[in-house]
């Protein structure tokens, strides 16, 4: 399995917004995602910059998805 690398959280918005997620608020920069079974995730979208490996990890286990999954997508 390759390991998880910095990608724009535009990209994991749309992973998300494909597993079912939707935006239900925004508080700066931060946007709150939630599924309709409950999950929910947090992602910080500033601007110009990256989402690093951690916090990439933390915010696929906070909506109960395998990393190896969002890699499938990627690609």
């Amino acid at each position: 399995m390759s390991r998880l690398h910095p990608v724009r959280a535009r990209e994991v918005i749309r992973f998300l917004e494909s597993q079912g997620f939707i935006k239900v608020r925004q508080k700066g920069s931060h946007k709150f995602f939630r599924h309709a079974d409950g999950r929910t995730a947090t992602i910080p979208d500033h601007k110009g910059e990256d989402l690093g490996r951690g916090i990439l990890a933390k915010i696929l286990r906070d909506a109960g998805v395998k990393p190896a999954e969002f890699l499938a997508w990627l690609s």
